[in-house]
Formats: structure tokens, sequence, C-alpha cells
């Protein structure tokens, strides 16, 4: 069973908390990692380049010249690829599809090596509570300066209704918040440290138990 020390607030030590080995003691696997890091960067891309074919462009309706007797090469378009001016061939496009596919319950498992990998090496830290009062900058810095997160690149683990906390990291540039039902992979590899409270150590197990 998997162990990390439980601190208080003030950055004290309560003790320790066991996590459930189903999500934070498993064997870790690069390959799946990889496959659902780029599983979910695929899957939120969103397409901008897009080139014009020579039905696009707009003009080349008239042929340029006759067929016969001007001596020069035949064309029926301005607009023809091989033109300046004239549309694209094989250039990118809008209708481009870069989503892919990965099974629900291998995603899963790809975090939860994250979050192991993450208690191994001791970048998850588990706190009684994380409150801050008004959505105060100003507290929740005084309040991370005491954790081993400080001035670390840090990840805060919320519940959904906590919305004090995320406002209070908007000013904090090593700082993002994420509600519990929202973690993935991406966010858990692009931060160093994961902050996160007891409670909603145990949402998120019983979000997972039955996977």
């Amino acid at each position: 069973m998997a162990e990390v020390t439980l601190y208080k607030i003030d950055g004290t030590k309560a003790g320790s908390i066991t996590l459930d080995d189903h999500l934070f003691n498993i064997p870790v696997s690069e390959a799946l990692v990889h496959e659902a890091v780029v599983y979910q960067q695929a899957n939120s891309r969103t397409v901008i380049a897009h080139t014009k074919g020579r039905g696009e462009v707009r003009g080349g309706g008239r042929k340029p010249w006759k067929q016969k007797g001007t001596g020069r090469a035949r064309h029926g378009s301005r607009r023809s690829p091989i033109w300046v001016g004239g549309g694209i061939t094989f250039g990118p496009t809008k209708e481009r599809n870069f989503s892919t596919q990965m099974n629900r319950k291998a995603r899963r498992k790809a975090l939860a090596m994250v979050l192991t990998d993450k208690v191994v090496h001791e970048f998850f830290v588990a706190v009684e509570q994380v409150e801050v009062k008004k959505g105060k900058t100003k507290m929740l810095k005084e309040l991370l300066s005491k954790l081993p997160v400080a001035e670390k690149k840090t990840l805060i683990v919320l519940d959904v209704e906590n919305k004090e906390v995320a406002r209070a990291a908007q000013n904090l540039p090593n700082v993002t918040t994420i509600p519990v039902n929202s973690l993935n992979i991406v966010d858990l590899l692009a931060n160093e440290y994961v902050l996160i409270s007891k409670q909603t150590i145990d949402t998120l197990t019983n979000m997972y138990k039955n996977e």
C-alpha cells in the first residue's frame, strides 16, 4: 500500500495517509502514458491552416486566351495551380481530422501511472485542506510557501465547489488549479508537483474505484 505524508495547512506534518493501490501503486508503462498524451493533444487540436484549391480561389472563370493560333500553351483558367495566384494542390485544409481513438480504461490506467510516479518520486503532496478566504492570492502564496511545493510548478487539484482557491491562484504563474473531475494526464505531466486535499483524494479514489 502506498503512503504519503499528510500536511496541516500551516505546513507541519499531521501524519500519513494510505492511498488506493488501484490508483497510486501500479507499474508504469511509458508507452501507454505516451499514447494517452498523444490522444489528448490530438483530440484537442484545432485546425487553422487552410489553403484554397482552384475551385475556391476567386476569379478564373474566363479562358485567358483562345485555344489555338497564339503560339502560347493552352490554358483554361488563370486559377490553375500552375499559375501565380492560382489554387493550391495538396495544401493543408480545414477538413483535416487529427482525432485518434483510445480505450477509456487504458486512458484511466495511464493517468493512474502518472499519479503513481508522482507518489514514488514524492511529488504528490497531501494536505488536510486547501482553503483560502475571499480568493486572496497573498494567502495562497503564504500557504504554499510552508509546503514542499514552495516556488515549484504546482497543480492544485480541487473539489468542484472550491472556487476561492482557483481565483487566488490566477496571479501565481507557477500554480495551476483544476477540478478533480477534469484531472488529465497532460496537466499532470506539465506540473512538477500535485497538491491535493485529503477529501479530494477520497473523491478521486471513488471516481476510479470501479476501473
